[in-house]
């Protein structure tokens, strides 16, 4: 999720002033802060906040309400766990958000973009983006491996929200280690997804992600990990229980990645999950307990199907 914590100061081709769109998207976190959303908190802060959705998130993690009903819901079928939403589904949220497939890289735009190619390219940075994507994208078909006790072991997680790194430790993508959330200075207004855009003729795709409700998500989002501890787990309310999550399943953060993954490949935004489903309580409380908000995957396996 991309900080909106400064503006561009360019006009773009298209005749967007991002500064005027990102200075917009930040009022709304100063409109929460009066709203009297907390500035700090545990990882379950949100269930502290008023004014739950029906979806049980609350305010800022269920983002705009306009755009809410287009993020996953709980799954409610074994089958549905760490399922795709597939293209087809894609391409109707997209169009919910203000996105069309017309507005996303080009095909030869995404191989040299994520290879860290075209004008002004980076390898170091596309290898951020590249493996955030993976991260993000870690449903059935797509596992994440990782060494866990000395051997090379696939998991796959990702309607939990959360995932296995290298390392074998357990953790929610927003987790300040995470490359996932390392890419939110890339992403930033002036970051290198800008620049690279700028040089390599997908200005148009910048224009699109910034014209759509991303830019009004991403400030939700900001606010959201702002307010989320070191675990970046976000708790839902339903009917008088509640379950935590990693945070790339709360909606405004989901909603963020979507738009964000689907400027530079439909194809692989098709590969998101399309179901959140609770972290089993002994790993959400391991993790809200850490202080690191990371816990050894080889201790917690088997609390997951």
């Amino acid at each position: 999720m991309g900080r909106a914590t400064r503006a561009l100061d360019r006009t773009s081709s298209g005749g967007v002033r991002f500064g005027a769109m990102l200075a917009t998207a930040m009022a709304v976190v100063v409109l929460a802060s009066v709203a009297g959303l907390p500035a700090t908190g545990p990882g379950n802060a949100g269930a502290a906040v008023r004014g739950a959705t029906p979806t049980g998130f609350a305010p800022p993690f269920s983002g705009d309400p306009r755009y809410e009903s287009l993020a996953p819901g709980e799954i409610t079928d074994p089958g549905q766990l760490n399922a795709p939403i597939g293209l087809a589904a894609a391409d109707t949220i997209a169009k919910g958000l203000g996105l069309r497939r017309s507005d996303a890289f080009t095909p030869s735009q995404f191989a040299e973009f994520i290879s860290g190619g075209g004008t002004g390219g980076i390898r170091a940075a596309a290898a951020v983006f590249d493996e955030s994507v993976r991260i993000l994208t870690n449903t059935v078909g797509r596992p994440l491996y990782s060494e866990v006790n000395g051997v090379l072991t696939p998991s796959v997680l990702a309607s939990y929200g959360l995932f296995v790194n290298k390392k074998g430790m357990l953790e929610s993508p927003a987790n300040k280690r995470a490359p996932t959330r390392q890419v939110n200075r890339l992403i930033a207004p002036g970051g290198y997804l800008g620049r690279w855009c700028r040089a390599n003729s997908a200005t148009k795709s910048l224009v699109a992600l910034y014209r759509s409700a991303y830019t009004i998500e991403a400030a939700y989002g900001y606010a959201s990990q702002k307010i989320s501890g070191a675990a970046q787990l976000v708790a839902n309310t339903q009917a008088g229980v509640t379950v935590e999550v990693g945070m790339s399943m709360a909606p405004t953060i989901w909603l963020v990645n979507f738009a964000l993954i689907y400027i530079l490949s439909p194809v692989l935004a098709a590969d998101l999950p399309a179901y959140w489903a609770p972290i089993p309580g002994p790993v959400a409380d391991a993790l809200l307990a850490s202080p690191t908000g990371q816990v050894p995957y080889a201790q917690f396996a088997s609390e997951f199907p």
